[in-house]
């Protein structure tokens, strides 16, 4: 059972979302009204997923984001906000969000995407993704870094990695078998010495290899 925790700083809402979960089959071990609630909930109760607002009360979500997946690197952090902001999720991610989901999402849309960052997908909002990945390219962070050599199958899986597909959704649009695609995400991985697809994903959004 996946392990869950809720930081909001509106009671119904975050009461509400705890709820919803809790009758999908996820172990909500845990709630918190502010970012240095959470911080220290968080690092007790060491969920698989933190749901996180970005609006709270004194220190923000962005910070307690950063903190957490630093103190707590088995933790992925989902942010659940009311601001669709590209500025707003560019923060989020350089902090180590897995993912960004607006409160306009339905339930159905929360629980897959709470599942799938679980599972160390990166997740986003249908069209935040791709702000995302616009924005680390105009950042060109240092333009002369060489870049590992990856083959031209395994610069495809990495494209589509980046712009948040699973593993079956990159077989399927690459007419590849599934373990195929895991075995070029492993090797991806070990050629950039990386330990997970979140990594995976923020290290195509700083090299602006999601192009197509």
């Amino acid at each position: 059972m996946i392990s869950v925790m809720v930081v909001d700083d509106h009671p119904i809402w975050r009461d509400g979302v705890a709820r919803d979960l809790g009758e999908n089959g996820f172990d909500v071990r845990a709630t918190a009204p502010d970012a240095t609630a959470a911080v220290r909930i968080a690092t007790a109760v060491r969920p698989d997923v933190v749901l996180m607002d970005m609006n709270l009360a004194g220190t923000s979500g962005v910070d307690a984001t950063r903190e957490i997946t630093t103190n707590l690197p088995d933790t992925r952090v989902l942010v659940l906000s009311a601001s669709g902001e590209h500025s707003d999720v560019l923060e989020a991610v350089k902090a180590g969000a897995s993912g960004y989901l607006v409160k306009s999402a339905s339930v159905q849309e929360l629980v897959e995407a709470v599942r799938r960052t679980a599972e160390g997908d990166p997740v986003f909002t249908p069209g935040l993704a791709g702000l995302v990945l616009g924005e680390y390219r105009r950042m060109a962070e240092a333009p002369g870094e060489a870049v590992p050599r990856l083959s031209e199958r395994e610069t495809d899986v990495l494209r589509l990695v980046a712009k948040g597909l699973t593993a079956r959704q990159i077989a399927e649009r690459l007419v590849l078998s599934h373990r195929t695609v895991e075995n070029h995400v492993q090797s991806t991985l070990r050629k950039l010495q990386l330990h997970n697809r979140v990594e995976l994903a923020r290290y195509a959004i700083e090299h602006g290899l999601d192009k197509d």
